[in-house]
């Protein structure tokens, strides 16, 4: 099947979603936190392609971290992350490194009408991952004991997506895949990139946006 149909078809189940939750019905159990705001005409509608994963903690572990009881402020930095597939914004689901059944982890209804999930003063057994999404706004938090920076290939182990250089999901190249941090081309490595503060990071799938962004709003985290 031809990967535009793919894309056209995965946006037309997300928006069936995104209507009955809207309307009090359930999109499915497998796809957690990731209501989005309404499209305007200044931003898309973002596109729910890939849902945050329901094994968290095994995907921490699998991304060589370690989940812990809560959060630490030892290394507590913010970056983040765009994805587009031929223009579209793709959500990056809250959730993610976070095991949101857990009794200690609250959740939180967003005035744009997504979800959110933190709130977490200690767990009673691991419930969270040093590397984690609270909310679905693309900011990856990093908070943690140790001074060494994650990387987006951990993010991508967490969140049960594929990144190499010439895939992402199931996207693969000769498709065009391209990466930018803060607005420049990046060819290297992509698995590599450092999550430092304030690093905002880019992939395009196909064809690009409008604008690659090269900086994003940090203030409210």
């Amino acid at each position: 099947m031809p990967r535009s149909r793919t894309l056209q078809q995965a946006i037309a189940v997300a928006t069936l979603a995104l209507a009955l939750i809207s309307c009090g019905g359930q999109a499915g159990s497998g796809t957690v936190g990731s209501a989005v705001p309404a499209a305007t005409s200044e931003a898309p509608e973002a596109v729910v392609l890939w849902p945050a994963p329901p094994d968290p903690l095994e995907r921490t572990v699998a991304a060589g971290l370690e989940p812990e009881v809560q959060e630490h402020t030892t290394n507590h930095v913010h970056a983040h992350l765009d994805v587009f597939v031929d223009g579209e914004p793709i959500t990056i689901p809250a959730g993610i490194g976070i095991n949101i059944d857990d009794p200690d982890v609250r959740t939180f209804d967003e005035p744009d009408g997504s979800v959110s999930y933190g709130g977490i003063e200690q767990c009673a057994k691991p419930c969270i991952s040093p590397l984690h999404t609270h909310f679905a706004t693309g900011i990856l938090h990093t908070e943690s004991e140790s001074p060494e920076p994650n990387t987006l290939g951990q993010f991508f182990t967490e969140w049960g997506v594929a990144l190499t250089d010439s895939c992402v999901g199931e996207f693969c190249s000769p498709k065009p895949i391209a990466f930018y941090v803060n607005g420049e081309p990046y060819t290297g490595d992509p698995t590599a990139i450092e999550l430092t503060d304030q690093k905002q990071i880019a992939i395009v799938v196909g064809t690009p946006p409008a604008e690659i962004p090269k900086t994003a709003d940090f203030s409210k985290e």
